[in-house]
């Protein structure tokens, strides 16, 4: 029996490092029926509670961990589709940053003349470690306050985490220069001592710790600092993302055209899209003609011509003419809002190498508090062999702070989530969607790319590719006769005739077609009818009464072979001509493909198509792998044959008959262009039509799991190296906290280069 889900998703503040993540995690999950994952980086929680479960519960449990949580409203807020809740979480995230940059300013401007003084022998005149003390004390207790604090807090609920570490650290290195300071030598006249990046053995009563209690909160807090707004940065694709849409909107109502918020229309408004503006939303064009720039959705540069019957997509500009558009979707159900729902989603999710990061850090505080204190208890049995040798008690005590400080599981935390949020921003830009995390292990190992035929690698439009005039005839008349008679068609091959013979007429000047009497349509053969006296027929090869005159014969045999549709044109039942028409194929294709077996994929075409269509298709565009003639039910046989072969397929699709393959192939890509359940059923989206972005997407998506492992082999070797170091009594405490903080910068700044991913397909 299963339980009804619900999604809630939930803003988490407070949080501080990796590890509070973590415990936020446990204690959702600890929930009957409850599926949570919190994301450091994106400062959210994706939970999946059965009904009985409401958001209120699970913001009580947020807060009994000592933290605060508020809900995201609904879809239009978790994609940022409202602008009001887009622009209030934007100045709670500035107001935020703000703070951070004032305390980081005035922390590092009393800090740095305790450096100074500390550092450099000279700048030590009488009495100067009293003044030491007045610059560092705001410091240790005001800068180092947000430590502090959520030390405190998690201290309350049992728990602890990377401000624990920084807590304890800089207010032991406080602790002894004060103890130094008023009861030790340390606040004579004339105390000097020398600054080494090594701990000395020395006279711990003369030993003042002022500048590594104050250094270390000001790195840590700039690290914080430029970790906090290099985070915005990872999330400034989606943002842009969110913002595309218009703000308001020209509105047909009663007659009259009035301007509105775009969050007042609702579907059926009809809608003025003037040249140079954004469509509101997704709509249908009803009157006027124009080219759109779909560029900021799609990643397609070339602007498309649409006019009126044709779809448009929201955020999309208009670059010419008037446009006249019926709404068809509005809010969460448009386009560029469910982009960014699937972007968001993305971005929440996590990888399995992030689940390995958040178990090591979910013990790695309590481990590391265990070896500062393992390192005191050594250092001082080293000091009770010596007689405690104030020296040794020293040394002792600076190794323990060094551990303290050098020990930080935030690049851990930030390692996978920085470089999802940068890569899946990055490829919402180009028109490429990832539905999770999960995505970015599969495009590592697949090895065949299978790819449909129609729409995918061809246009899936019908075309009219090629007139054939018997001797005595010409081609333009053929093609007027026979699309007279079709313009009476519904037929897909009829629709390609008329089209190409109303290009022609408009070419020409030669004005609409003649009309048709009489019009018969026979279901396999073809259709008939009279045209200015004479009686046209368009019909299958295989119908015709007569032989066909060879020249005409052979055109036919060639259409075929190279998968086209030929139909005879017969006026008086005398053949005047062949017509083909057929399924052109993509510029791109030809390209993409031979990028495919750049990145080591093995490309093969599975098509519904006849067998001399799907070879002509291949041979075009450099496939030597085809099956041909199969239905869905085939389609998905063989993506599990390949599989039971021991390969991990990619399937690239686009309509219903490629829904259950996509579902099955290890690694599904839908064609945008095509039918929503292909989407549905696919792991990633590619909002164009260009075959070249499924490569891109492959490219990015494996360049940000290369980012997400470059992160983890930094942030794991960092803590493995520079424990043992600092346990051994290596590392100075501030150079230590110093570390600490460029290591959470490096894994962000690592994962910012991203942005930089450049598309073939723009090219």
């Amino acid at each position: 029996m299963t339980t009804e889900q619900i999604a809630v998703d939930l803003d988490i503040d407070g949080m501080t490092c990796a590890s509070c993540a973590n415990r936020i995690e446990r204690k959702l999950n600890k929930l009957d029926g409850v599926t949570a994952s919190v994301n450091y980086a994106t400062e959210r929680a994706h939970v999946q509670a059965p009904f009985g479960i409401g958001a209120e519960d699970l913001i009580e449990v947020v807060r009994a961990a000592g933290y605060d949580a508020t809900p995201i409203g609904g879809p239009d807020d978790r994609a940022g589709g409202t602008e009001s809740g887009s622009q209030a979480g934007q100045s709670t995230a500035d107001r935020e940053l703000d703070a951070l940059r004032q305390r980081l300013i005035v922390s590092a401007v009393l800090t740095v003349p305790v450096i100074a003084m500390a550092m450099i022998p000279a700048l030590q005149f009488d009495n100067w470690q009293w003044l030491s003390l007045t610059l560092a004390a705001p410091v240790v207790v005001w800068g180092a306050y947000p430590f502090h604090r959520a030390a405190a807090i998690n201290l309350r609920h049992g728990a602890t985490t990377m401000d624990t570490l920084v807590s304890v650290g800089t207010l032991a290195a406080f602790g002894w220069s004060l103890y130094a300071l008023f009861f030790g030598s340390a606040g004579e006249t004339g105390m000097t001592h020398g600054f080494d990046l090594l701990p000395q053995r020395a006279d711990g009563s003369a030993q003042i710790y002022l500048e590594a209690a104050a250094g270390v909160t000001t790195f840590l807090l700039a690290g914080r600092y430029f970790e906090k707004r290099s985070k915005r940065r990872a999330g400034d694709a989606l943002r842009a993302l969110m913002d595309l849409g218009a703000k308001d909107v020209a509105v047909r109502r009663a007659g009259a055209e009035i301007r509105i918020p775009i969050d007042q229309l609702v579907v059926g408004d009809e809608f003025v899209v003037r040249p140079g503006e954004k469509i509101a939303t997704d709509g249908v064009v009803v009157d006027g003609a124009s080219a759109v720039d779909a560029s900021m959705v799609s990643g397609e540069s070339v602007p498309v011509e649409v006019t009126a019957g044709d779809p448009v997509v929201g955020a999309t500009v208009n670059t010419s003419g008037r446009l006249i558009v019926r709404a068809t979707a509005v809010g969460s159900d448009t386009t560029l809002a469910q982009m960014a729902a699937m972007v968001t989603a993305a971005q929440e999710g996590k990888a399995d190498v992030q689940r390995l990061a958040d178990r090591i850090s979910s013990f790695f505080v309590p481990v590391v508090i265990a070896i500062s204190v393992a390192t005191l208890g050594f250092w001082l049995g080293v000091a009770a062999g010596n007689g405690m040798d104030g020296g040794d008690v020293t040394f002792a005590f600076t190794a323990a702070v060094a551990v303290l400080i050098i020990a930080c599981p935030c690049a851990l935390g930030l390692a996978t989530p920085t470089a999802l949020m940068v890569g899946t921003g990055r490829g919402a830009q180009l028109g490429i969607l990832l539905k999770g995390p999960e995505v970015l292990e599969t495009t590592r190992r697949v090895d065949v790319i299978v790819l449909d035929k129609t729409g995918t690698v061809t246009t899936g439009d019908m075309t009219l590719t090629a007139v054939h005039a018997a001797d005595g005839h010409r081609d333009d008349e053929i093609l007027r006769l026979a699309a007279a008679v079709e313009s009476a068609s519904e037929h897909p091959v009829g629709a390609a005739i008329v089209r190409a013979a109303q290009d022609a007429s408009d070419r020409d000047g030669e004005g609409v077609l003649p009309d048709v009497v009489d019009f018969t349509a026979m279901r396999g053969v073809g259709v008939s009818g009279s045209v200015l006296g004479r009686r046209v027929r368009v019909i299958a090869p295989a119908h015709a009464d007569t032989d066909l005159p060879g020249q005409l014969a052979e055109e036919v045999a060639i259409a075929q072979d190279r998968g086209g549709t030929a139909v005879v044109v017969t006026v008086d039942d005398d053949p005047v001509g062949v017509l083909v028409v057929g399924d052109r194929i993509k510029p791109s294709s030809a390209s993409a493909i031979a990028e495919f077996r750049r990145l080591g994929l093995t490309p093969r075409l599975l098509t519904g198509d006849n067998e001399g269509a799907a070879h002509y298709v291949a041979a075009q565009v450099g496939i030597d792998d085809v099956t041909a003639g199969v239905s869905p039910e085939a389609k998905l046989q063989t993506i599990k044959d390949l599989q039971a072969q021991g390969h991990s397929v990619a399937m690239v699709g686009d309509g219903i008959n490629d829904a259950a393959a996509l579902a099955q192939a290890d690694l599904g890509l839908a064609m945008g262009t095509g039918t929503d359940v292909a989407i549905a059923a696919s792991d990633l989206t590619v909002v164009s039509g260009d075959l070249r972005v499924v490569g891109d997407a492959i490219r990015l998506a494996r360049r940000t799991l290369g980012t997400i492992r470059g992160n983890l082999f930094w942030a794991f070797g960092y803590n493995v190296a520079a424990i043992p170091l600092a346990a051994a009594g290596m590392l100075n405490p501030m150079i230590a906290g110093a570390a600490m903080a460029l290591s959470s910068v490096f894994v962000v700044g690592n994962s910012l280069r991203l942005r930089r991913f450049s598309s073939t397909a723009a090219g």
